[in-house]
């Protein structure tokens, strides 16, 4: 079974059914059976509350109409605290939803997101952070591996996915060999040689998760991020799917 932990609405069409049926045509080539969506057709950085609840109201009908193909992460922006624990009631314990997703709108080392973390973990909810080393400096309050590794010492019983291992993804493994319960997914970069087996050397086989960021990616392009790894083939199940299904306790 290949899980796709990470990928986005922003394939064509208008509703979640178009959107919906077009990467699950895709996924189905190359074997994805379960995809992890968060976000909505628009990235909005720094999201006010009614354009959260607009992309979570996108996704979980998604999910509503293929709940065999799609899990979600409610998409919370922490700055607006008492919304984003409304959020998680809402769309976890009431709703779909898996799990929870942290873009570009607070660094996740603040204060805010230790109420997050802390219901995450109460309720066995993973949290997919975005984290980035940018060359040119990251972006107004964008979150780096090394802010995720200060939440994820505060919150130990919380598992967190490392999205995109920090860009920089040698930096972004480094600053994590320390978070047992923060996990790294292979997307959002190209499919350069050596990740898979560097994540997979310093962090262990069960901290690596497949993701492709698709549609913005390719699946096919990150999944030769594992397939062409030189690591066993136990390994290469674990990362395409066998860790994800712990995660989500599947």
């Amino acid at each position: 079974m290949i899980i796709d932990c990470h990928v986005h609405p922003t394939a064509p069409g208008d509703d979640p059914r178009a959107v919906g049926e077009y990467m699950i045509h895709f996924a189905d080539r190359v074997g994805i059976e379960l995809m992890g969506q968060s976000l909505g057709p628009t990235f909005i950085q720094h999201a006010t509350p009614g354009e959260i609840e607009s992309d979570n109201d996108f996704n979980q009908t998604m999910i509503e109409l293929f709940p065999e193909r799609y899990f979600g992460y409610a998409n919370l922006n922490p700055n607006y605290l008492r919304h984003s624990m409304d959020e998680i009631e809402r769309r976890v314990v009431d709703g779909p939803f898996a799990g929870l997703k942290l873009w570009v709108a607070l660094r996740c080392n603040h204060p805010n997101a230790d109420a997050v973390a802390r219901r995450a973990g109460e309720l066995g909810a993973p949290i997919l952070q975005h984290t980035f080393f940018r060359a040119g400096g990251n972006l107004p309050e964008e979150s780096s591996p090394v802010h995720l590794a200060e939440l994820a010492a505060r919150h130990p019983a919380t598992t967190f996915i490392a999205a995109h291992a920090g860009l920089n993804w040698e930096m972004g493994i480094g600053a994590l060999i320390d978070s047992p319960n923060v996990l790294v997914d292979t997307c959002g970069f190209d499919p350069e040689m050596g990740y898979t087996e560097m994540a997979v050397r310093e962090l262990g086989a069960e901290r690596v998760v497949y993701g492709s960021d698709g549609s913005g990616r390719s699946f096919a392009s990150q999944l030769a991020k594992v397939h062409g790894a030189d690591i066993s083939d136990e390994q290469k199940a674990q990362i395409l799917g066998g860790n994800m299904k712990r995660v989500l306790g599947l």
